[in-house]
Protein backbone atom coordinates (compact mmCIF):
# COMPACT_ATOMS: atom_id res chain seq x y z
CA UNK A 1 0.00 0.00 0.00
CA UNK A 2 1.58 3.69 -0.96
CA UNK A 3 2.22 5.50 1.90
CA UNK A 4 -0.13 8.44 0.59
CA UNK A 5 -3.27 6.86 0.73
CA UNK A 6 -4.22 6.00 4.20
CA UNK A 7 -7.78 6.61 5.07
CA UNK A 8 -9.41 9.20 7.29
CA UNK A 9 -11.60 10.63 9.95
CA UNK A 10 -13.37 13.38 10.71
CA UNK A 11 -11.33 15.91 11.62
CA UNK A 12 -13.88 16.73 14.77
CA UNK A 13 -13.63 13.46 15.71
CA UNK A 14 -9.97 13.42 16.42
CA UNK A 15 -10.23 16.88 18.41
CA UNK A 16 -12.49 15.30 20.63
CA UNK A 17 -10.56 12.98 21.35
CA UNK A 18 -7.54 14.77 22.20
CA UNK A 19 -9.94 16.57 24.51
CA UNK A 20 -11.50 13.29 26.16
CA UNK A 21 -8.17 11.69 26.47
CA UNK A 22 -7.41 14.78 28.94
CA UNK A 23 -5.38 17.43 26.91
CA UNK A 24 -7.54 20.01 27.61
CA UNK A 25 -4.83 22.81 27.73
CA UNK A 26 -7.19 24.67 24.95
CA UNK A 27 -6.54 23.46 21.60
CA UNK A 28 -6.12 26.80 19.69
CA UNK A 29 -8.05 27.73 16.14
CA UNK A 30 -4.78 26.97 13.95
CA UNK A 31 -4.76 23.23 15.78
CA UNK A 32 -8.46 22.56 15.09
CA UNK A 33 -7.44 23.58 11.48
CA UNK A 34 -4.45 21.23 11.05
CA UNK A 35 -6.77 18.44 12.58
CA UNK A 36 -8.77 18.64 8.99
CA UNK A 37 -5.04 17.06 7.70
CA UNK A 38 -4.86 14.00 9.70
CA UNK A 39 -6.11 11.67 7.36
CA UNK A 40 -3.27 9.15 8.49
CA UNK A 41 -5.00 8.60 11.73
CA UNK A 42 -7.91 6.35 10.54
CA UNK A 43 -10.64 4.73 12.93
CA UNK A 44 -7.22 4.41 15.17
CA UNK A 45 -8.13 7.35 17.08
CA UNK A 46 -11.68 5.93 17.98
CA UNK A 47 -10.67 2.64 19.09
CA UNK A 48 -8.41 4.85 21.78
CA UNK A 49 -11.15 7.31 22.36
CA UNK A 50 -13.44 4.12 23.16
CA UNK A 51 -10.58 2.95 25.54
CA UNK A 52 -10.10 6.15 27.61
CA UNK A 53 -13.92 6.47 27.93
CA UNK A 54 -13.92 3.28 29.32
CA UNK A 55 -11.04 4.25 32.13
CA UNK A 56 -12.26 3.84 35.49
CA UNK A 57 -10.95 5.82 38.42
CA UNK A 58 -10.35 4.63 41.59
CA UNK A 59 -12.58 6.17 43.80
CA UNK A 60 -11.44 5.16 47.20
CA UNK A 61 -7.66 6.12 46.21
CA UNK A 62 -8.82 9.43 45.20
CA UNK A 63 -11.15 9.78 48.43
CA UNK A 64 -8.36 9.36 50.56
CA UNK A 65 -4.94 11.40 49.51
CA UNK A 66 -3.10 9.98 52.34
CA UNK A 67 -2.96 6.52 51.02
CA UNK A 68 -1.67 8.02 47.40
CA UNK A 69 1.98 7.13 46.75
CA UNK A 70 4.23 9.91 46.66
CA UNK A 71 4.64 12.95 44.09
CA UNK A 72 8.02 13.15 42.67
CA UNK A 73 10.18 15.44 40.50
CA UNK A 74 12.97 13.84 38.82
CA UNK A 75 15.27 16.58 36.74
CA UNK A 76 17.40 14.40 34.64
CA UNK A 77 18.94 13.63 31.32
CA UNK A 78 17.62 11.08 28.71
CA UNK A 79 20.11 8.15 29.32
CA UNK A 80 21.80 7.61 32.84
CA UNK A 81 18.47 7.82 34.58
CA UNK A 82 16.53 6.03 32.07
CA UNK A 83 17.57 2.61 34.36
CA UNK A 84 15.66 3.75 37.07
CA UNK A 85 12.66 4.94 36.05
CA UNK A 86 11.17 1.82 35.34
CA UNK A 87 12.06 0.22 38.75
CA UNK A 88 11.08 4.17 40.17
CA UNK A 89 7.29 3.09 38.91
CA UNK A 90 6.88 0.35 41.78
CA UNK A 91 7.38 2.63 44.59
CA UNK A 92 5.00 5.60 42.82
CA UNK A 93 3.35 6.40 39.39
CA UNK A 94 3.19 9.90 40.16
CA UNK A 95 6.62 11.32 38.72
CA UNK A 96 7.31 14.54 36.97
CA UNK A 97 10.39 13.84 34.83
CA UNK A 98 11.92 17.16 33.76
CA UNK A 99 13.66 16.71 30.64
CA UNK A 100 16.32 19.08 28.87
CA UNK A 101 15.26 20.43 25.17
CA UNK A 102 19.20 21.15 24.46
CA UNK A 103 20.38 18.14 23.16
CA UNK A 104 22.83 18.93 19.56
CA UNK A 105 23.78 15.02 19.03
CA UNK A 106 23.37 12.51 16.99
CA UNK A 107 20.25 11.90 15.28
CA UNK A 108 18.43 14.83 17.20
CA UNK A 109 20.65 16.93 15.46
CA UNK A 110 20.41 16.24 12.11
CA UNK A 111 16.55 16.64 12.70
CA UNK A 112 17.36 19.92 13.88
CA UNK A 113 19.33 20.87 10.81
CA UNK A 114 16.77 20.11 8.63
CA UNK A 115 13.46 20.92 10.36
CA UNK A 116 14.77 23.21 13.28
CA UNK A 117 12.93 23.25 16.91
CA UNK A 118 13.27 21.79 20.14
CA UNK A 119 15.53 18.22 20.33
CA UNK A 120 13.44 15.45 20.87
CA UNK A 121 16.04 12.61 22.02
CA UNK A 122 15.65 12.91 25.82
CA UNK A 123 11.85 13.03 25.70
CA UNK A 124 11.49 9.68 23.50
CA UNK A 125 14.09 8.29 25.14
CA UNK A 126 12.51 8.81 29.00
CA UNK A 127 9.10 7.76 27.05
CA UNK A 128 9.74 4.48 25.80
CA UNK A 129 11.24 3.67 28.97
CA UNK A 130 7.83 4.35 30.71
CA UNK A 131 5.84 2.72 28.35
CA UNK A 132 4.02 -0.10 29.06
CA UNK A 133 5.59 -3.01 27.46
CA UNK A 134 3.91 -6.15 29.48
CA UNK A 135 2.20 -7.60 26.38
CA UNK A 136 3.90 -8.54 23.16
CA UNK A 137 2.64 -5.44 21.29
CA UNK A 138 4.25 -3.27 23.80
CA UNK A 139 7.07 -4.53 23.23
CA UNK A 140 6.86 -4.66 20.02
CA UNK A 141 6.59 -0.80 19.58
CA UNK A 142 8.96 -0.33 22.03
CA UNK A 143 11.83 -2.55 19.69
CA UNK A 144 9.86 -0.44 16.49
CA UNK A 145 10.65 3.02 18.20
CA UNK A 146 13.95 2.24 19.70
CA UNK A 147 15.36 1.54 16.33
CA UNK A 148 17.80 3.15 15.14
CA UNK A 149 18.88 3.14 11.11
CA UNK A 150 21.78 1.50 9.29
CA UNK A 151 24.90 3.54 10.01
CA UNK A 152 26.81 1.59 7.28
CA UNK A 153 25.73 3.86 4.10
CA UNK A 154 23.26 7.16 3.82
CA UNK A 155 21.51 4.71 0.89
CA UNK A 156 21.23 1.41 3.69
CA UNK A 157 19.70 3.50 6.15
CA UNK A 158 17.48 5.41 3.49
CA UNK A 159 16.21 1.95 2.29
CA UNK A 160 15.32 0.87 5.65
CA UNK A 161 13.97 3.86 6.58
CA UNK A 162 11.27 3.68 3.30
CA UNK A 163 10.73 0.21 4.37
CA UNK A 164 9.67 1.22 7.66
CA UNK A 165 7.62 4.42 6.48
CA UNK A 166 5.64 1.95 4.04
CA UNK A 167 4.54 -0.26 6.31
CA UNK A 168 6.93 -3.57 5.06
CA UNK A 169 9.26 -4.05 7.76
CA UNK A 170 9.92 -6.96 9.93
CA UNK A 171 10.12 -4.51 12.86
CA UNK A 172 5.60 -3.98 12.30
CA UNK A 173 5.24 -7.40 12.96
CA UNK A 174 3.42 -7.81 15.88
CA UNK A 175 1.81 -4.45 16.26
CA UNK A 176 -2.01 -4.53 15.74
CA UNK A 177 -3.50 -2.19 12.42
CA UNK A 178 -4.63 0.49 14.35
CA UNK A 179 -1.24 0.89 16.43
CA UNK A 180 0.62 0.66 13.20
CA UNK A 181 -1.84 3.50 11.38
CA UNK A 182 -1.61 5.70 14.20
CA UNK A 183 2.49 5.52 14.81
CA UNK A 184 2.72 5.27 10.86
CA UNK A 185 0.61 8.53 10.38
CA UNK A 186 3.74 10.74 12.12
CA UNK A 187 6.13 9.00 10.48
CA UNK A 188 4.80 9.60 7.47
CA UNK A 189 4.15 13.52 8.14
CA UNK A 190 7.70 13.89 8.99
CA UNK A 191 8.57 12.06 5.72
CA UNK A 192 7.05 14.73 3.89
CA UNK A 193 8.29 17.66 6.13
CA UNK A 194 12.10 15.80 4.83
CA UNK A 195 10.93 16.32 1.47
CA UNK A 196 9.53 19.79 1.63
CA UNK A 197 12.70 20.65 2.65
CA UNK A 198 14.52 20.13 -0.77
CA UNK A 199 17.52 22.43 -0.41
CA UNK A 200 19.05 20.27 2.56
CA UNK A 201 19.34 16.59 2.07
CA UNK A 202 18.42 14.74 5.42
CA UNK A 203 20.81 12.29 6.25
CA UNK A 204 18.99 8.94 7.79
CA UNK A 205 22.33 7.29 9.07
CA UNK A 206 21.57 5.93 12.57
CA UNK A 207 18.51 7.89 12.50
CA UNK A 208 16.38 7.07 15.44
CA UNK A 209 12.92 5.57 14.24
CA UNK A 210 11.38 7.07 17.35
CA UNK A 211 12.94 10.74 17.20
CA UNK A 212 10.96 10.58 13.70
CA UNK A 213 7.58 9.99 15.61
CA UNK A 214 8.22 12.46 18.05
CA UNK A 215 9.32 14.98 15.03
CA UNK A 216 6.94 14.04 13.13
CA UNK A 217 4.03 14.21 15.78
CA UNK A 218 5.29 17.89 16.78
CA UNK A 219 5.16 19.27 13.33
CA UNK A 220 1.68 18.24 13.09
CA UNK A 221 0.25 19.46 16.80
CA UNK A 222 3.11 22.75 16.46
CA UNK A 223 3.47 21.41 19.83
CA UNK A 224 5.63 18.88 21.45
CA UNK A 225 3.80 18.68 24.92
CA UNK A 226 0.88 17.83 22.00
CA UNK A 227 3.12 14.68 20.89
CA UNK A 228 4.19 13.96 23.80
CA UNK A 229 0.43 13.56 25.15
CA UNK A 230 -0.45 11.62 21.82
CA UNK A 231 2.64 9.33 22.64
CA UNK A 232 2.06 8.70 26.57
CA UNK A 233 -2.04 8.02 25.96
CA UNK A 234 -1.28 5.27 23.22
CA UNK A 235 1.80 3.69 25.23
CA UNK A 236 -0.18 3.57 27.99
CA UNK A 237 2.41 5.21 30.09
CA UNK A 238 0.62 5.03 33.82
CA UNK A 239 -1.24 7.68 34.78
CA UNK A 240 0.19 10.38 37.32
CA UNK A 241 3.81 9.85 35.30
CA UNK A 242 4.37 12.89 32.77
CA UNK A 243 7.32 13.81 30.77
CA UNK A 244 7.71 17.48 30.52
CA UNK A 245 10.42 19.40 28.45
CA UNK A 246 12.18 21.96 30.72
CA UNK A 247 11.30 24.62 28.24
CA UNK A 248 8.27 24.82 26.38
CA UNK A 249 8.96 26.15 23.05
CA UNK A 250 8.68 25.12 18.89
CA UNK A 251 12.30 26.88 18.64
CA UNK A 252 15.59 25.47 18.42
CA UNK A 253 17.47 25.71 21.72
CA UNK A 254 21.32 26.11 22.15
CA UNK A 255 23.04 25.60 25.20
CA UNK A 256 26.35 27.28 25.82
CA UNK A 257 29.05 26.94 28.63
CA UNK A 258 30.95 29.63 29.91
CA UNK A 259 34.78 28.22 31.10
CA UNK A 260 36.69 29.97 33.75
CA UNK A 261 38.87 31.41 31.56
CA UNK A 262 35.81 33.38 29.87
CA UNK A 263 35.94 31.46 27.26
CA UNK A 264 32.62 30.15 25.57
CA UNK A 265 31.68 26.41 24.40
CA UNK A 266 28.66 26.34 21.82
CA UNK A 267 26.21 23.32 21.88
CA UNK A 268 25.77 20.69 24.08
CA UNK A 269 27.52 17.72 22.04
CA UNK A 270 30.43 19.93 21.87
CA UNK A 271 30.60 20.67 25.86
CA UNK A 272 29.99 17.24 26.82
CA UNK A 273 30.32 14.62 23.84
CA UNK A 274 32.41 16.39 20.87
CA UNK A 275 31.34 14.74 17.45
CA UNK A 276 33.37 11.33 16.39
CA UNK A 277 34.01 12.69 13.23
CA UNK A 278 35.31 9.12 11.99
CA UNK A 279 32.38 7.57 13.12
CA UNK A 280 29.11 6.57 10.76
CA UNK A 281 26.04 8.71 11.08
CA UNK A 282 25.25 12.17 11.47
CA UNK A 283 27.07 14.08 14.54
CA UNK A 284 28.26 10.57 15.97
CA UNK A 285 29.50 10.93 19.42
CA UNK A 286 30.88 8.54 22.19
CA UNK A 287 28.55 8.79 25.16
CA UNK A 288 31.12 6.04 26.72
CA UNK A 289 34.19 8.07 26.55
CA UNK A 290 35.51 10.90 28.98
CA UNK A 291 36.80 12.52 25.27
CA UNK A 292 39.46 15.13 25.46
CA UNK A 293 39.62 16.82 28.25
CA UNK A 294 38.14 20.34 28.59
CA UNK A 295 40.72 22.90 28.38
CA UNK A 296 39.51 24.71 31.65
CA UNK A 297 36.69 23.96 33.96
CA UNK A 298 32.84 25.02 33.25
CA UNK A 299 31.91 28.35 35.52
CA UNK A 300 28.25 27.99 34.25
CA UNK A 301 25.86 27.11 31.95
CA UNK A 302 23.25 29.21 30.46
CA UNK A 303 21.26 29.73 26.79
CA UNK A 304 22.26 31.06 23.30
CA UNK A 305 20.63 32.75 20.80
CA UNK A 306 19.84 30.46 17.97
CA UNK A 307 18.19 33.32 15.47
CA UNK A 308 19.82 35.71 14.18
CA UNK A 309 23.39 36.98 12.06
CA UNK A 310 24.52 37.44 16.80
CA UNK A 311 24.40 33.47 17.70
CA UNK A 312 26.86 34.58 21.11
CA UNK A 313 23.88 36.42 22.46
CA UNK A 314 22.58 34.91 25.89
CA UNK A 315 18.84 34.55 26.03
CA UNK A 316 16.75 33.48 28.89
CA UNK A 317 13.68 31.28 28.36
CA UNK A 318 11.04 31.10 30.67
CA UNK A 319 10.54 27.36 32.40
CA UNK A 320 7.67 25.17 30.83
CA UNK A 321 4.53 26.29 33.81
CA UNK A 322 3.47 22.88 34.56
CA UNK A 323 7.07 22.40 35.59
CA UNK A 324 6.68 25.17 38.36
CA UNK A 325 2.87 23.76 39.14
CA UNK A 326 4.67 19.95 39.69
CA UNK A 327 7.44 21.63 42.29
CA UNK A 328 4.62 23.02 44.22
CA UNK A 329 2.87 20.14 44.87
CA UNK A 330 5.80 17.67 45.17
CA UNK A 331 6.45 15.06 48.01
CA UNK A 332 10.11 15.09 47.09
CA UNK A 333 12.69 16.65 44.19
CA UNK A 334 15.05 14.40 42.89
CA UNK A 335 18.15 15.39 40.94
CA UNK A 336 19.29 12.36 39.07
CA UNK A 337 22.45 11.34 37.82
CA UNK A 338 23.99 12.24 34.28
CA UNK A 339 25.95 14.65 33.37
CA UNK A 340 25.72 17.62 35.35
CA UNK A 341 26.39 20.80 33.45
CA UNK A 342 24.12 19.27 30.36
CA UNK A 343 21.91 17.20 31.91
CA UNK A 344 20.81 18.43 34.87
CA UNK A 345 21.62 21.79 34.82
CA UNK A 346 19.24 23.45 31.99
CA UNK A 347 16.40 22.76 33.66
CA UNK A 348 17.84 24.80 37.28
CA UNK A 349 19.26 27.50 35.76
CA UNK A 350 15.45 28.77 34.35
CA UNK A 351 13.87 31.49 36.34
CA UNK A 352 11.87 30.75 38.64
CA UNK A 353 12.98 27.23 39.13
CA UNK A 354 15.25 28.23 42.76
CA UNK A 355 12.72 30.28 43.73
CA UNK A 356 9.88 27.37 43.80
CA UNK A 357 13.06 24.26 44.78
CA UNK A 358 14.31 26.63 48.03
CA UNK A 359 10.68 27.47 49.63
CA UNK A 360 9.87 23.85 49.36
CA UNK A 361 9.48 22.33 52.60
CA UNK A 362 10.51 18.05 50.98
CA UNK A 363 13.34 15.66 50.38
CA UNK A 364 15.87 17.38 48.04
CA UNK A 365 17.86 14.24 47.10
CA UNK A 366 20.67 14.90 44.68
CA UNK A 367 22.10 11.29 43.24
CA UNK A 368 25.66 11.39 42.49
CA UNK A 369 26.94 9.40 39.49
CA UNK A 370 29.53 6.58 39.85
CA UNK A 371 32.61 8.02 37.72
CA UNK A 372 33.61 11.50 36.19
CA UNK A 373 32.92 12.61 33.21
CA UNK A 374 34.52 15.11 30.65
CA UNK A 375 32.01 17.76 32.55
CA UNK A 376 33.08 16.93 35.64
CA UNK A 377 36.87 16.17 35.35
CA UNK A 378 37.93 19.56 36.47
CA UNK A 379 37.10 21.50 39.09
CA UNK A 380 36.86 25.35 39.08
CA UNK A 381 38.00 25.15 42.96
CA UNK A 382 40.76 23.31 43.09
CA UNK A 383 42.89 21.23 40.60
CA UNK A 384 42.06 17.76 39.84
CA UNK A 385 38.12 16.39 39.46
CA UNK A 386 35.21 17.91 41.20
CA UNK A 387 34.22 16.21 44.74
CA UNK A 388 31.05 15.69 46.00
CA UNK A 389 31.16 18.74 47.79
CA UNK A 390 32.07 20.54 44.49
CA UNK A 391 28.90 19.03 42.94
CA UNK A 392 26.45 19.92 45.65
CA UNK A 393 28.23 23.47 45.00
CA UNK A 394 27.70 23.73 41.35
CA UNK A 395 24.19 22.96 41.72
CA UNK A 396 23.34 25.28 44.21
CA UNK A 397 24.89 28.24 41.77
CA UNK A 398 22.97 27.12 39.38
CA UNK A 399 19.77 27.01 41.14
CA UNK A 400 20.89 30.83 42.34
CA UNK A 401 21.74 31.74 38.85
CA UNK A 402 25.33 32.75 40.20
CA UNK A 403 26.84 34.86 37.58
CA UNK A 404 24.04 35.56 35.15
CA UNK A 405 24.44 38.28 33.73
CA UNK A 406 20.83 40.21 34.22
CA UNK A 407 21.22 40.81 37.94
CA UNK A 408 18.53 38.50 39.64
CA UNK A 409 20.95 36.04 41.66
CA UNK A 410 19.90 34.74 44.74
CA UNK A 411 21.45 33.46 47.32
CA UNK A 412 19.97 30.70 49.12
CA UNK A 413 22.67 28.47 50.15
CA UNK A 414 23.17 24.77 49.54
CA UNK A 415 20.66 23.31 51.69
CA UNK A 416 18.39 25.08 50.40
CA UNK A 417 18.17 22.75 47.34
CA UNK A 418 19.89 19.80 48.44
CA UNK A 419 18.68 17.93 51.57
CA UNK A 420 20.32 14.40 50.97
CA UNK A 421 22.83 13.03 48.90
CA UNK A 422 22.79 9.23 47.48
CA UNK A 423 26.64 7.28 46.77
CA UNK A 424 27.21 4.08 45.22
CA UNK A 425 29.47 2.36 46.97
CA UNK A 426 32.58 2.27 45.65
CA UNK A 427 32.62 5.20 43.18
CA UNK A 428 34.73 7.12 42.20
CA UNK A 429 34.21 10.55 43.15
CA UNK A 430 35.46 11.91 46.37
CA UNK A 431 32.50 11.91 49.20
CA UNK A 432 33.90 14.26 52.06
CA UNK A 433 31.13 14.14 54.27
CA UNK A 434 32.91 16.89 57.07
CA UNK A 435 32.96 18.83 53.68
CA UNK A 436 29.07 18.56 53.01
CA UNK A 437 28.40 18.62 56.57
CA UNK A 438 29.56 22.00 56.73
CA UNK A 439 27.09 22.85 53.66
CA UNK A 440 24.14 21.66 55.90
CA UNK A 441 23.58 18.24 53.68
CA UNK A 442 23.74 16.10 56.83
CA UNK A 443 22.47 13.02 55.35
CA UNK A 444 24.60 10.97 52.69
CA UNK A 445 23.29 7.81 52.27
CA UNK A 446 25.56 4.51 50.57
CA UNK A 447 23.88 2.61 48.02
CA UNK A 448 24.59 -0.82 47.00
CA UNK A 449 26.07 -0.63 43.09
CA UNK A 450 26.82 -2.89 40.25
CA UNK A 451 29.19 -2.58 37.13
CA UNK A 452 28.03 -1.68 34.16
CA UNK A 453 29.40 -3.38 31.10
CA UNK A 454 32.10 -0.75 30.84
CA UNK A 455 33.18 -1.53 33.69
CA UNK A 456 31.55 1.55 35.45
CA UNK A 457 30.12 2.07 39.05
CA UNK A 458 26.20 2.49 38.79
CA UNK A 459 23.45 1.75 41.15
CA UNK A 460 21.19 -0.88 41.71
CA UNK A 461 17.86 0.30 40.26
CA UNK A 462 16.05 -1.65 42.60
CA UNK A 463 18.73 -0.65 46.00
CA UNK A 464 18.73 3.14 44.53
CA UNK A 465 14.43 3.32 44.44
CA UNK A 466 14.35 2.20 47.81
CA UNK A 467 16.70 4.54 49.35
CA UNK A 468 14.63 7.26 47.73
CA UNK A 469 11.79 5.44 49.63
CA UNK A 470 13.40 5.46 52.93
CA UNK A 471 13.82 9.58 52.87
CA UNK A 472 10.71 10.21 51.24
CA UNK A 473 9.18 7.75 54.03
CA UNK A 474 10.60 9.51 57.06
CA UNK A 475 10.02 12.82 55.24
CA UNK A 476 5.81 11.82 55.85
CA UNK A 477 6.33 10.62 59.54
CA UNK A 478 8.00 14.19 60.42
CA UNK A 479 5.80 15.84 58.22
CA UNK A 480 2.55 14.17 59.96
CA UNK A 481 3.91 14.67 62.97
CA UNK A 482 4.82 18.44 63.22
CA UNK A 483 1.14 19.58 61.30
CA UNK A 484 -0.63 16.75 62.12
CA UNK A 485 -1.13 15.64 58.38
CA UNK A 486 1.11 13.56 56.07
CA UNK A 487 1.78 16.42 53.70
CA UNK A 488 5.25 18.60 52.59
CA UNK A 489 2.83 20.54 50.37
CA UNK A 490 4.24 24.61 50.25
CA UNK A 491 2.09 26.82 52.91
CA UNK A 492 0.17 29.12 51.13
CA UNK A 493 2.15 32.43 52.10
CA UNK A 494 5.00 31.18 50.67
CA UNK A 495 3.18 29.86 47.76
CA UNK A 496 2.45 33.57 47.24
CA UNK A 497 6.02 34.19 47.67
CA UNK A 498 6.73 32.24 45.03
CA UNK A 499 4.43 33.20 42.46
CA UNK A 500 5.37 36.99 43.08
CA UNK A 501 9.02 36.33 42.55
CA UNK A 502 8.03 34.51 39.21
CA UNK A 503 6.13 37.21 38.61
CA UNK A 504 9.00 39.50 38.97
CA UNK A 505 11.33 37.91 37.14
CA UNK A 506 8.66 37.35 34.16
CA UNK A 507 7.98 40.97 33.89
CA UNK A 508 11.74 41.30 34.09
CA UNK A 509 11.68 39.39 31.03
CA UNK A 510 9.07 41.16 29.44
CA UNK A 511 11.18 44.89 29.63
CA UNK A 512 14.14 43.37 27.94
Amino acid sequence: MSIWTIGCIPPAAFVSALERWGWSATLQARDRERAAAVCQLTRAASSFVCAAEGHSVDQEECECPAEMPPALVVFSGGTAFNSVAGVLQQLTTRVAHIMPVSDDGGSTAEIVRVLGGPAVGDIRSRCLRLADDSDEEGKAVRELLAHRLSSASAQEAKAEWYQIVEGDHALWAGISEAYKHTIRAFLVYFHTQIQRHSTERFNFRNGSVGNFFFAGARLFFRSLEAAIFLFSRVARIPEGSVVLPAICTEERITLGAQLVDGSVIRGQNQISHPTVAESPGPNRVDKHSLGPPLPEPIQRIFYLSSEGTNQEHEVFPPPNPPVLTHLEHADAIIYGMGSLYTSICPSLILPGVGEHIAWRDCPKILILNGSHDRETSACRAHKGPMAATDIVQAVCDTLNRRCARRGDELHHTADAYVTALLVPRGGGIEVDREGLSHLGIRRVVDVDSLQDSSGNCIFDPSALVAAIRDIVEASTVRQAGSNGASSSRVPAHQSAVMHQALAAVTLHQSKQ
